[in-house]
């Protein structure tokens, strides 16, 4: 790692005197939650990620034994069910490492979407394809609606009493989960350490038993977690300490007002930036304040990026695409911190220094990075949404703002009113442009797409992304929904109430009905309604915290509707 930072330099010499006078390596050693917060809650029950990359060692044998008796059983794909630090971590490695001759092929699945369900679901050949059910508490309802419904799809094609032979749980001691398990006979249920956070089990069974299935080196991987673990526990020198001096940059640039943490990846190593992304987000997005991440922005020329940005560039060792341009951004004026990855083995020491950053970071700003307290408000709102639906046989209507041939924009403001802020003009082009330019001189954009998650949909966000960046010099991310809700809808809630919300919606091709429970014909809701009543539910809770959000929603073609955003804007 090295890194430069014009303007910050004195202010972060000087914080990483103060790091090592007040022993703060040191006491996140020691477990000391006063490093945080008086309040033990939700901190010395967290903290289990500093030792995990050891105590997986002991665990190595059991995952490579699991992992040789679905190859020995004929199984060559294996679905993931989960969200955010349940699926984030196996993605990575999906992604990155791709697949071994003659290990499973692993796709994850994190979406309510019923039109990417169907996809998958009808590509299976389920004979031969396991799903690994991964939740931390047991309850997430996106992940259990898709164990439930798979677990219908396979009673279709093989014996009742062979089904359980194709699922495996990852979860917390004492979780639901466990009893599901244990009741429909799964083939293996790996228990959690209970002391790690969703997002910092990127080491632990919910990252590594995925990451084994396809054959990635555990032994490697967590070798170079040791390196990074070895390294933060310099307290006396925090100056060798890389995540000590990462962390502090991080919070030394957000107290200058440099709290966009824009990333600028390899491809090679692209992936990563999605796992970091959750665990920045959700660790520092509370009490007002917040560091918020930009992955995957296109790039732009260096005069459309404001004061407070900071730019982390991962490089692969030869590639040398972002050179000049990471040259650019210094040469302007802002902060750079440069990661030179060699081997895909060292992601195990990059999952561990990040999460040390991370924790060193809210040391700085003064927040607990362990806990989430406004995830429940979307989950709290969309539960209100299912609610209404299973008592009137509907959701709540809403009233659009504006109406085309092909969109529908709808408009919430705080105090409750739909219409008043979507001043500016009565055609989607003037209303879309005085809603984005309407953002703080500091703030930022957030592209909710609540739609079906594909390499194509992905490249027309990434465009329109990036012409809102360059049309308003605002920091502008792309989020999947729900997906999201785990990760940045954190942050989106509980910072200073920098952002503006474009969410996106539509209308889906497929309806697919969730069981009631795994092996159950009966169904109350579908994955349609599921995913709108989050949509709303998330558009609630925003408003509730005092932001702005508006809802384009797509009625036919995605394609022509992305035409039709990227004229207006």
């Amino acid at each position: 790692m090295d890194f430069l930072l014009p303007e910050a330099q004195q202010k972060y010499e000087q914080a990483l005197a103060q790091l090592e006078e007040r022993s703060i390596i040191k006491r996140i050693w020691e477990h000391d939650h006063t490093v945080w917060d008086p309040d033990p809650a939700e901190i010395t029950n967290r903290l289990g990620w500093l030792d995990i990359s050891e105590v997986m060692k002991g665990s190595l044998s059991r995952m490579y034994a699991f992992r040789d008796s679905l190859r020995n059983d004929g199984y060559q794909r294996v679905v993931l069910l989960g969200m955010g630090g349940s699926s984030l971590a196996p993605d990575v490695f999906r992604r990155t490492f791709g697949v071994r001759d003659g290990f499973p092929v692993l796709e994850v699945l994190d979406t309510t979407h019923p039109n990417a369900i169907h996809a998958v679901s009808s590509n299976l050949d389920y004979q031969k394809t396991a799903f690994i059910v991964a939740t931390k508490s047991g309850t997430t309802v996106e992940t259990l609606s898709l164990f439930r419904y798979f677990y219908n799809r396979l009673g279709s094609v093989v014996s009742e009493d062979e089904i359980g032979e194709h699922f495996i749980a990852i979860t917390d001691p004492g979780s639901p989960l466990v009893g599901i398990a244990e009741t429909h006979n799964f083939r293996e249920i790996f228990i959690n350490d209970p002391d790690i956070g969703g997002r910092y089990s990127a080491l632990s069974f919910f990252g590594l038993v995925p990451a084994a299935i396809i054959g990635v080196d555990l032994e490697r991987l967590l070798e170079e977690a040791s390196r990074a673990r070895s390294s933060s526990r310099l307290d006396s020198e925090p100056g060798e300490n890389h995540a000590a001096q990462l962390g502090t940059i991080l919070g030394v640039c957000e107290k200058m007002g440099r709290d966009k943490l824009t990333f600028l990846m390899s491809e090679k190593v692209a992936p990563l930036g999605d796992w970091v992304e959750q665990l920045i987000a959700e660790s520092t997005g509370k009490k007002g304040k917040g560091i918020l991440p930009v992955v995957g922005e296109p790039i732009g020329e260096p005069g459309v990026y404001g004061p407070d940005r900071i730019f982390i560039h991962v490089r692969w060792w030869d590639d040398p695409s972002l050179d000049s341009f990471v040259s650019s951004l210094t040469a302007a004026g802002h902060p750079v911190v440069r990661f030179e990855v060699e081997d895909l083995a060292s992601l195990g020491g990059l999952f561990y220094l990040w999460e040390m950053a991370t924790a060193v970071a809210g040391f700085w700003l003064g927040i607990n990075p362990f806990d989430q307290p406004n995830v429940e408000s979307a989950k709290n709102r969309a539960k209100e949404m299912v609610a209404a639906y299973r008592e009137q046989g509907e959701l709540p209507a809403e009233d659009a703002a504006f109406v085309s041939e092909h969109l529908a924009l709808y408009y919430d403001a705080p105090g409750g009113s739909e219409r008043d802020g979507a001043n500016g003009g009565d055609d989607l082009a003037s209303v879309l442009r005085t809603f984005i330019r309407s953002g703080a001189e500091d703030g930022y954009l957030s592209i909710q797409a609540y739609l079906p998650p594909s390499a194509e949909v992905t490249r027309q966000l990434r465009d329109i992304q990036g012409r809102v960046r360059d049309g308003t010099g605002a920091a502008t991310t792309v989020g999947y929904g729900p997906r999201f809700l785990h990760s940045t809808g954190q942050l989106h809630k509980g910072d200073a109430g920098k952002g503006l919300f474009l969410q996106l919606t539509d209308e889906k091709k497929a309806s697919l009905e969730i069981p009631d429970k795994a092996g159950s014909p009966s169904s109350s809701i579908t994955f349609n309604t599921l995913i709108d009543a989050q949509a709303m539910g998330d558009r609630r809770a925003l408003v509730d915290a005092g932001r702005s959000v508006i809802r384009i929603h797509i009625m036919d073609d995605l394609f022509s509707a992305f035409d039709t955003i990227r004229e207006a804007i």
